[in-house]
């Protein structure tokens, strides 16, 4: 390699690292956020869930109590489930 690939390279690099340490704190989690995170939280305090499809929003405690009440129904014994469509390249 000749110098000015070398310094082309080297410069980038500086480059690159600098903008990526004035940008991390703009990008990273509040401390609280965190550990609010590593913690339960009740429903109550949940906000609103869009869940769309013309229902609009609905509190997260309205969706769990249904979810309880109407738990999703066990696979069919001989009924194979369709497979997962994956995006498999060339």
């Amino acid at each position: 390699m000749d110098r000015s690939s070398i310094l082309f390279c080297a410069g980038s690099l500086v480059v690159c690292l600098g903008l990526a340490w004035i940008a991390f704190p703009f990008a990273a989690v509040d401390p609280e956020v965190i550990e609010m995170s590593n913690s339960a939280q009740p429903a109550e305090l949940m906000p609103m869930i869009d869940v769309g499809k013309g229902f609009g929003e609905l509190p997260a405690e309205e969706l769990i109590l249904y979810y309880v009440e109407n738990p999703p129904a066990p696979p069919e014994a001989g009924v194979v489930a369709a497979p997962e469509v994956k995006f498999g390249g060339c």
